[in-house]
């Protein structure tokens, strides 16, 4: 997807604003915009940040073609500066952000874009379309590995997913969140993430019999020889056909899948037939419209399962399908200094944060989880402690909605969650590989507390501001009341 010219993949309204922007004499103006989210998916805990590997993608290879200039000039709406700034196009933005697999919350910038208002609001569309959707299937890939308890997860998804992005970007975010592997050739290719796979039913309905597809198939992979034995009846004649084929060809590597049915009972009763016939090693697989819920119940069901296929509720995060993350201005920036803004909604959850924040995490140093994440304006530096009467150093947070709510932390260490990306549109970020980016996650996860990571009811994470943050934003708010 990275060879296709992704320019105007944006939302007609951001090339009008721009266009604006240039005949109003904006174009310059430096502009900072934070995207962020509201929600968790699934009423959950935690979310993994995802997208950053293509956003940068995308911003690397911002460029209007001719093709591009000609259709925008056919609207008849933008000026012929405008177009002519176009065709000399060169992102200049400064990025910031969360690197891709940490754990992020509600309402932290995890990317900040700085630059000419004319840049900085055009690309909008673009990153949150990436972030939303990878860290929305990241996020449910993490809840379905961890609903495994340590059993592997195959990405099983392109059939079922939304187009061919969404096929190839998804299964990398599924990987980001621990799944093993893919189903999806391409992917392989590309990143490296392995392809993963056996047979369908057709397999198995194209030979005469079933003992013959599995035999053929054991001929042309002796080295992993998974069969897939619920194409007609799993425990009469599936199972008893694979052992069957399991004595005679020895493969080096054995297997079963099962794809339908009551995948609790079938494997329990297969697991049995497999060790009484002597092939203890022989691994089962179960696939069908699982999701971290179905796989939990039947682990807890006693379910005999070595890994697990994952495709539709995976790839679709169908359970809570839309992430929910938003790009909104936060301050504006001249000769004169920094100007804070804010948006002011009804909707008291749709009051963003002004300034230009930075977002730092604090962990206990004696078990080196992660207590909470703190906002603060980036000009207050790294956030330092108090020593308190008993001559310990300590910080204090406060809940932002209910501020008399605080908590003090001793024995910490507080680390910046962000990184630069983009300095003046140049890359200065060293990228990860997707395996690298992987177990950054896995070690990332061992910070937040067990109850933060439970499915139903966890323990929120807070996601706090600073005192000189919480005083701007409820300054501005009076002061847009009393107008």
């Amino acid at each position: 997807m990275k060879d296709i010219n992704l320019t105007l993949l944006t939302d007609f309204y951001e090339l009008t604003m721009a266009n604006g922007y240039m005949n109003s004499g904006m174009a310059d103006k430096t502009a900072y915009f934070d995207v962020f989210f509201r929600n968790i998916p699934d009423k959950g805990g935690y979310a993994i940040m995802g997208g950053l590997d293509h956003i940068i993608d995308y911003l690397e290879n911002l460029k209007f073609t001719n093709e591009d200039i000609e259709y925008l000039r056919s609207k008849k709406i933008f000026s012929e500066e405008f177009l002519d700034y176009l065709a000399d196009f060169k992102f200049e933005c400064d990025v910031w952000s969360v690197p891709e697999g940490t754990p992020i919350f509600p309402k932290e910038p995890v990317i900040t874009v700085r630059g000419p208002i004319i840049q900085a609001q055009f690309v909008e569309t673009a990153i949150l379309m990436m972030f939303n959707h990878e860290s929305l299937i990241a996020t449910k890939a993490s809840r379905i590995v961890r609903a495994a308890q340590g059993r592997a997860v195959m990405e099983f998804g392109s059939r079922r997913s939304h187009g061919a992005a969404a096929a190839m970007y998804g299964a990398r975010a599924a990987y980001i969140g621990g799944c093993i592997g893919t189903a999806c050739a391409i992917v392989d290719r590309e990143t490296g993430i392995p392809a993963l796979g056996t047979m369908a039913h057709s397999w198995v309905q194209l030979f005469p019999t079933e003992y013959e597809a599995f035999k053929a198939y054991a001929e042309n992979y002796p080295q992993n020889c998974t069969l897939l034995v619920d194409t007609y009846d799993v425990l009469k004649s599936g199972v008893p056909n694979a052992i069957k084929i399991f004595r005679e060809m020895k493969p080096e590597k054995m297997g079963i899948r099962i794809d339908s049915g009551d995948i609790a009972y079938l494997t329990k009763q297969a697991r049995k037939m497999l060790d009484n016939a002597g092939f203890p090693q022989a691994t089962i697989t179960a696939s069908n419209a699982l999701d971290e819920y179905l796989i939990r119940d039947i682990i807890l069901e006693g379910a005999k399962i070595d890994s697990f296929g994952v495709g539709e509720r995976l790839i679709t995060a169908k359970s809570d399908p839309v992430f929910g993350g938003v790009y909104k201005l936060s301050a504006i920036e001249d000769e004169d200094g920094i100007t804070p803004k804010i948006k002011i909604s009804e909707n008291v959850g749709k009051i963003t944060n002004p300034g230009v924040k930075s977002v730092y995490r604090i962990y206990a140093n004696d078990s080196g989880k992660a207590q909470g994440d703190l906002i603060t304006l980036k000009d207050e530096g790294v956030p330092q402690g108090k020593v308190n009467s008993e001559g310990v150093e300590e910080i204090e947070i406060f809940d932002e909605e209910s501020p008399w709510k605080t908590k003090v932390i001793t024995d910490y260490t507080i680390r910046d969650i962000r990184v630069q990306i983009f300095d003046r549109g140049k890359l200065v970020y060293d990228r990860p590989s997707v395996k690298e980016v992987q177990q950054y996650c896995m070690d990332q996860l061992e910070t937040i507390w067990e109850e933060t990571l439970r499915f139903e009811n966890p323990q929120t994470y807070y996601v706090d501001l600073s005192q000189k943050l919480y005083d701007l934003k409820r300054g501005m708010l009076e002061e847009h009341r009393k107008k």
